[in-house]
């Protein structure tokens, strides 16, 4: 059996179970496969002094086993904020003694990064003083917001030339890559993965009705219902939903997620009149979210900049048209209409108009979930285990 060794900061744990799960579902299907044994390195920051939300994140074992992988989460330095130039080097010095005693008992064939800032330059670090092939993976921001940092952009064109491959999770993604500065030749497509037995249409009768009495607020059957999914910071655009409400008539808005700007998004909710339209459910299940989005009539993420995002997909597969900015693999996606609409402009205004189109013209759920019909966690790791297996045979 093949062995790779998987670094990423992006990953669950007991503290943050919604954290990087989609990188835990790739990692996890691949092991299934049973061709490639799965490790993984989940390096935890914690600052000098150790306070406040960081506490927790101190108390996590060492080691673990979890869905069948072996996690190892060595602690690095981190000093928020200010101290993103020194993460590599942090991240490094943390992971590489374990790297070698793993490596020591079960051979390692590869190494593995899952998302390019800041493991894939740590991740360089670990592969050459062990003298392995590497593999890192772009996602989105990691490209799209840290390339434009000039300390990231060098550290990630640096890795990524001493990178064996390269994966993007769009072709959107792999032309910013190569804009950086990073090799084409070295870059392969890897679309996100799919958990298609919980994202489907589901027609439930009184969904909505049961989901507002679990979750506390009412969701009347008669009223359009928008979601939005994804942290509550600029980045993603919640404002311009809660912007675009009261042009939407009737229309109810749940909003999933949390983050720093949920104050700042509860006040404009109130200050639009739509506080009693605008629902905050902060993080939910992951079992509760396909009925969400199967209860919604428009999933709406005016985010400025993404990859290819699992929100978009997983709402599509659940028959759920989506309203979002002409960004990253967007368009790879929201190919016709029947899957929604992209936004030429970013504002509430054109939020407004293309869900009122969308509402007036809904189209059948069944046709919306075919979009997506290629994705599922049992093709990504199909496509993984062959994208690997190529790096260390090449």
């Amino acid at each position: 059996m093949k062995h790779v060794l998987g670094l990423s900061t992006l990953y669950p744990n007991a503290v943050n179970p919604r954290f990087g799960t989609f990188v835990a579902r790739s990692l996890e299907g691949l092991a299934k496969r049973g061709d490639w044994r799965v490790t993984v390195i989940n390096p935890i920051g914690l600052p000098p002094v150790v306070m406040g939300r960081y506490k927790p994140l101190a108390n996590l074992p060492g080691t673990a086993v979890e869905q069948g992988l072996e996690v190892h989460r060595p602690r690095f330095t981190l000093i928020p904020k200010v101290g993103s130039r020194r993460n590599k080097i942090s991240i490094a010095k943390s992971v590489i003694p374990i790297a070698r005693r793993i490596h020591a008992e079960k051979p390692i064939e590869l190494i593995d990064a899952q998302f390019f800032f800041p493991d894939g330059p740590a991740a360089a670090l670990v592969a050459e003083a062990l003298d392995l092939p590497l593999s890192i993976k772009a996602r989105g921001s990691d490209i799209t917001y840290w390339g434009g940092q000039d300390f990231a952009r060098e550290q990630m064109v640096e890795a990524a030339k001493a990178a064996t491959g390269l994966l993007a999770v769009s072709e959107a993604l792999r032309r910013d890559m190569v804009a950086l500065g990073m090799p084409q030749d070295k870059i392969a497509i890897h679309y996100t993965g799919l958990d298609r037995d919980r994202f489907r249409p589901l027609d439930h009768t009184q969904l909505r009705a049961q989901l507002g009495q679990a979750l506390g607020f009412a969701l009347p059957d008669n009223a359009p219902l928008l979601i939005t999914v994804g942290a509550l910071i600029e980045r993603k655009g919640q404002e311009f939903v809660i912007r675009a409400l009261p042009q939407i008539d009737g229309a109810q808005l749940i909003l999933v997620g949390k983050g720093e700007d949920e104050a700042k998004l509860r006040e404009l909710a109130s200050n639009t009149g739509v506080a009693e339209r605008a629902h905050f459910t902060g993080s939910v299940d992951h079992d509760l979210l396909p009925l969400l989005l199967s209860a919604a009539d428009v999933m709406v993420l005016p985010t400025s900049n993404e990859g290819l995002a699992n929100a978009w997909v997983e709402a599509l597969a659940c028959g759920t048209p989506v309203v979002t900015c002409d960004v990253g693999g967007a368009r790879e996606l929201i190919t016709s209409e029947i899957a929604g609409r992209l936004l030429e402009e970013r504002t509430a205004d054109a939020v407004a108009d293309n869900v009122n189109a969308v509402l007036n013209n809904p189209p059948r759920p069944s046709e919306v979930a075919a979009v997506v019909e290629r994705f599922s966690w049992d093709n990504n790791a199909a496509e993984l285990a062959a994208y690997f297996s190529g790096l260390i045979e090449s």
